[in-house]
């Protein structure tokens, strides 16, 4: 019930708001004083009331005047989403034709396209090889502690051995996560070397789709 009466607040709202906004004189006229609502739901069912029937929440409701006449329609769930889905498909393909327009004022050549591929390629490389190093360095230093470690408690059981140094303890976790925090890069290096080819791959496809080139 409660939601029932949030909905029927909402298209109420919704049906007042354009009567609000619209300056007097234009061509859209002021909610008829005695205006009616109807719907027809899923199973052919019309639902007729002075206020907007419980059934018609989800449904188109046709707003009418005193004489029957269709004032104005409020669109329901199914309408607007075929709105949405209509506006997607806009916005997608001003996308697709900014893309088209971006790509042949950048572009002279596929060769100039390769060119730029390379050289954010030869970047992310780099920097690969350089994360690569430091992961070696890494676990080289851990394994020089995890055999350092050895001499001490509780990974020793000697009833002499001491207690492991506090100083060692942290210099294992801090040696641990920063392992993890650069195979992690590395990960992230490799993941956008294969987005970067497969855009760059994209953009020499289409590229040459404009310009009529095999």
């Amino acid at each position: 019930m409660q939601r029932h009466q949030r909905l029927v607040t909402v298209l109420v709202l919704a049906i007042q708001a354009p009567l609000l906004a619209s300056p007097a004189g234009t061509a859209r006229s002021a909610e008829p004083r005695e205006a009616f609502y109807r719907c027809r739901d899923y199973n052919g069912r019309n639902y007729v009331g002075q206020s907007i029937p419980a059934e018609c929440m989800e449904q188109d409701i046709e707003v009418l005047d005193s004489a029957g006449r269709v004032v104005r329609v409020i669109p329901g769930r199914d309408s607007l989403k075929d709105i949405a889905a209509q506006k997607a498909a806009e916005d997608a393909r001003l996308a697709a034709a900014n893309r088209d327009k971006t790509l042949l004022a950048t572009y002279l050549s596929v060769a100039d396209i390769e060119r730029l591929r390379d050289q954010r390629l030869e970047l992310l490389v780099q920097q690969a090889r350089v994360t690569d190093q430091y992961i070696v360095n890494l676990k080289e230093r851990e394994a020089r502690l995890l055999q350092d470690v050895q001499r001490f408690r509780p990974y020793n059981d000697a009833t002499n051995a001491p207690p492991l140094p506090d100083h060692i303890a942290e210099d294992i976790v801090n040696t641990v996560n920063g392992l993890h925090v650069y195979q992690e890069e590395l990960a992230k290096n490799t993941d956008e070397q294969q987005r970067l080819r497969s855009e760059f791959d994209s953009d020499i496809a289409r590229f040459k789709e404009l310009k009529g080139l095999n």
